[in-house]
C-alpha cells in the first residue's frame, strides 16, 4: 500500500530509485509519511532529523534564526520542491540548523530522515544525490547572504517583488509588510520606507490588498 502511494513521486525525483533493491525500496516507502501542517506551524526545528520532505500542496518557509531572534528567510518550497537540509542525520557536515514553518495550509511526504540515512549509508548514489541536492539549495542560501551583505535595500525589494511578480503572474503582490520584511530579513519599518519611496516615483501603489507594480521596466532597472 505504501509503495504504490509513494513509488511514482521517488521515480520522478531520486535518480538512484532504479538502482536499488526491491528491499531498500520498501523501506523508504514504509517509513514515508503523508502529513498535513495547518498553516503558521513549525514542522522542523533544527533540534533532530526530521527527514526529507516533498511539498505536495502549500508553501513552507525555510529560514535561520539569530540568538536575538531575528529570522533570515532562506528559501520557500512550493508544490513539486524537496528539501533535504532538515535531514541532518542524512547529511553529517551540516552544521547549522534551518527552521521550517508551513506558510499556507500544507500537504507533504516526508521520508524518515533515519531511514534514508540507513539506505544511503550502502549507496554511494544515495550520498552523492543528497549532497548535490543540498549544494542546488545552498545557491539559494548564499544568494539571500548576498542581497543582505552588500546590496541596497531598494535593489533588494525589487528583486524580491520582481521574483514574486515571476512566480505568481500577477502584478498584485499580496503579502503585508510585516511579512515581506520576514522574508528579505529586514525590518518592517524599513520596508514601509522604502515601499513609500517607491510610491512616490509612482513604481509601486501600496492597498489593503499588497502592493501593486505600477512601473515594471523602472523596477528591473532598480534591480541591476
Amino acid at each position: 500500500m505504501a509503495r504504490a502511494m509513494f513509488e511514482p513521486v521517488f521515480k520522478e525525483n531520486f535518480p538512484f530509485w532504479e538502482g536499488i533493491t526491491e528491499a531498500e525500496k520498501d523501506h523508504i516507502c514504509n517509513n514515508t509519511y503523508a502529513l498535513s501542517y495547518p498553516k503558521g506551524t513549525t514542522i522542523h526545528d533544527g533540534t533532530e532529523c526530521s527527514g526529507v520532505f516533498f511539498v505536495r500542496k502549500g508553501c513552507l518557509r525555510v529560514y535561520m534564526m539569530s540568538e536575538e531572534g531575528r529570522a533570515v528567510t532562506l528559501y520557500r518550497l512550493h508544490a513539486g520542491d524537496m528539501c533535504m537540509l532538515a535531514a541532518s542525520c542524512v547529511l553529517q557536515t551540516i552544521t547549522f540548523d534551518i527552521m521550517i514553518d508551513a506558510e499556507e495550509n500544507s500537504e507533504c511526504y516526508v521520508v524518515s530522515g533515519s531511514a534514508f540515512s540507513e539506505i544511503s549509508e550502502k549507496n554511494p548514489d544515495i550520498k552523492i544525490f543528497a549532497l548535490e541536492t543540498a549544494v542546488n539549495r545552498f545557491s539559494d542560501v548564499m544568494w539571500v547572504m548576498q542581497q543582505i551583505l552588500f546590496m541596497s535595500m531598494d535593489k533588494r525589494l525589487a528583486i524580491f517583488l520582481l521574483d514574486e511578480y515571476s512566480r505568481t503572474g500577477s502584478d498584485v503582490i499580496e503579502l503585508t509588510h510585516e511579512q515581506i520584511a520576514k522574508y528579505m530579513g529586514s525590518a518592517r519599518e524599513v520596508v514601509s520606507r522604502t515601499l513609500k519611496y517607491f510610491s512616490s516615483e509612482n513604481i509601486t501603489e501600496v492597498s489593503r490588498k499588497g502592493v501593486k507594480i505600477l512601473d515594471i521596466k523602472r523596477l528591473r532597472k532598480l534591480a541591476l
